[in-house]
């Protein structure tokens, strides 16, 4: 059983030795033969007894172990690619002609239509985009082997270049801002929740060292007589209102970034002078690991009961 057990078990000895500083695991060779003799006794017994629970338990030992076996392919198959070609990249991806990861952006966009806006709204020296396509996998509920063989995720690793999971290697990263850029509406907010998730489990590095970012599209547009302005929210259209004075301007709502053309998506998203952008930090690591279980995870209750609990918390996008 290497997976899918949560077991306490209280060992007493005189002389206990630990291994490393941290003393996390208990050391004593002696205990480990005690214990693993007496857990396999008990569980044999057990699973004699409750037949039901041990098919379970076999089944599910044999679909962790093709998973495993598929994953080490997968990984297998991504590192000899890497090997022949080390310059692989993902056929959409419009790359930045700066080679210095300390000033390259890459722009991960949701649909080909944003994708197509923003590869003609970017400044192409320092900026790259990838345009994101398929169906997005929501990793908490997936497996290795099903990460590894999506066609949303897998161009992202190869645009980043520093591999994946435990193979992450942070010096090899091609760009040091990476800026999710999604519709600034709902939809647009459960992709990035989607990425982040991945981000978080496969690439935590990443996140650690400050290199995601988050842009911030805007809502609306609200023009009168020939100035415009932008808005990313109701009581932002209201404070614009006030400041210019204006008593009946005409507004434009964005319902995806495809509907900016490639000026106005470089205005207000991709200028550096301009844009707004929100760096992705953990400042508690264990509370992020849970709320990424909590909600993103298989079981339905207690993410339905945070839903109930927090609801009047929660701003509705109309």
């Amino acid at each position: 059983i290497r997976e899918g057990i949560c077991a306490i078990v209280s060992v007493k000895l005189k002389n206990p030795q630990f291994e490393g500083q941290t003393k996390t695991r208990l050391g004593n060779p002696e205990v480990r033969t005690v214990v693993e003799s007496t857990v396999n006794e008990k569980l044999l017994i057990y699973l004699e007894e409750n037949p039901q629970t041990a098919r379970s338990i076999a089944g599910k030992s044999l679909a962790a172990s093709q998973a495993r076996e598929a994953a080490r392919k997968a990984r297998d198959m991504t590192r000899r690619k890497s090997a022949l070609d080390s310059n692989a990249l993902p056929g959409k991806l419009a790359d930045c002609q700066e080679k210095d990861p300390t000033f390259c952006e890459l722009f991960i966009v949701e649909g080909d239509s944003a994708g197509g806006t923003a590869k003609n709204g970017r400044e192409r020296k320092y900026q790259a985009i990838l345009p994101l396509w398929g169906k997005m996998l929501n990793v908490e509920k997936s497996r290795v082997d099903k990460v590894l063989d999506n066609d949303k995720l897998m161009p992202i690793v190869m645009a980043l270049g520093a591999g994946i999971g435990n193979d992450f290697d942070l010096s090899k990263l091609r760009y040091h801002k990476i800026i999710l850029m999604a519709d600034a509406d709902v939809d647009g907010s459960h992709i990035r929740t989607l990425l982040l998730t991945f981000f978080f489990r496969y690439m935590r590095p990443l996140i650690d060292a400050g290199h995601v970012y988050i842009a911030c599209p805007p809502l609306y547009r609200i023009y009168q007589d020939k100035k415009s302005r932008y808005a990313y929210d109701e009581d932002d259209v209201e404070l614009i209102k006030e400041e210019e004075g204006w008593s009946s301007p005409k507004m434009q709502r964005f319902k995806g970034l495809g509907e900016m053309n490639a000026d106005q998506l470089w205005d207000t998203t991709m200028n550096p002078e301009e844009r707004k952008i929100l760096q992705v930090q953990v400042q508690d690591a264990q509370l992020a690991d849970e709320t990424f279980t909590l909600l993103m995870g298989d079981r339905v209750e207690p993410r339905r009961d945070f839903i109930r609990a927090n609801a009047k918390l929660a701003t509705l996008d109309n």
